[in-house]
């Protein structure tokens, strides 16, 4: 029973940071604040009212439109919401089902309570750089870097209250480097396909932001997860751009070739993955390939 209700909080709870997310994502791009003016219509200006601003619930009422000038609200403010809200209640309901934090919460609920909300938290900030990448092919720094650093306080409290961080009876030396280890492989992957391409093809093909977004995802996830990620990314994006290709209008029509698809994107999409399966989806493969 406490489960279910805790995943119920969780997911609204989660609706409630998604819409706040949405504001983020209109904002954000073009320099504003995410504190004033109050939530408007970014068409006509109308200061929209406490009911127009219920998760979901809003969107569905008014059909995708302002209430004053009919404009189209798009999709992208429903779906953030319903991602946050579902990925916060699968990452509850995880959490209640895993040992470690059961036992941490025994001992020291302050700790496990910081451990579950750094856990949603890179949910959250996922969820926002995917958007960001997939509408303005751009992953800021001021995200990316401090989520490096939240991943490193998980890490570092994964290791004292759960011991489970890499191998932890070497040590917490032998943690730190092997830890900061797979910050900067993971990095220098993307930069090496990225200077690679540049050999071939004589102009950019990678941002410095998906350097940096993969190694967020190694201080959250450790190597073998951000490598995951990595992998399921790639094949993400590959399927998109055979989409692209198929169902290009002319066979002479090149301009798919010149189609910037935002790789950060799917590097969050696989991250999303493996933050919530990726454990038992290592495992997997390490029996399947028989290690």
């Amino acid at each position: 029973m406490v489960r279910i209700l805790g995943t119920v909080f969780a997911a609204l709870l989660g609706l409630a940071f998604g819409s706040f997310l949405n504001v983020c994502l209109s904002r954000w791009p073009e320099g504003e604040s995410i504190v004033t003016p109050r939530s408007h219509c970014r068409k006509c200006g109308r200061v929209l009212a406490w009911w127009e601003n219920v998760p979901l619930v809003s969107w569905v009422t008014l059909r995708g439109r302002c209430r004053g000038c009919g404009a189209w609200i798009g999709w992208r403010y429903v779906t953030v919401e319903a991602a946050v809200g579902g990925l916060w209640a699968l990452a509850a309901w995880n959490t209640a089902g895993d040992s470690l934090e059961h036992l941490v919460f025994s001992a020291h609920p302050a700790v496990a309570a910081a451990m579950v909300s750094l856990r949603l938290a890179l949910l959250w900030l996922l969820v926002g750089l995917a958007c960001l990448d997939a509408e303005h092919l751009w992953l800021p720094d001021w995200l990316t870097t401090p989520g490096i650093a939240l991943g490193m306080i998980s890490a570092i409290l994964y290791f004292i209250y759960g011991k489970r961080l890499f191998i932890p009876s070497h040590g917490p030396l032998y943690a730190a480097v092997h830890w900061m280890a797979g910050v900067v492989a993971a990095a220098a992957l993307i930069l090496l396909i990225r200077w690679l391409y540049w050999l071939i093809r004589r102009r950019e093909g990678l941002g410095l932001g998906d350097a940096k977004l993969m190694a967020l995802l190694a201080a959250w996830l450790g190597f073998p997860g951000a490598l995951l990620a990595f992998g399921l990314g790639v094949v993400l994006g590959a399927l998109l751009a055979l989409l692209v290709l198929l169902f290009s209008r002319r066979e002479s029509d090149e301009r798919w070739a010149l189609l910037k698809l935002p790789l950060g994107t799917f590097l969050c999409l696989g991250g999303i993955v493996s933050a919530l399966w990726g454990q038992p989806i290592i495992a997997a493969y390490m029996r399947w390939a028989g290690f």
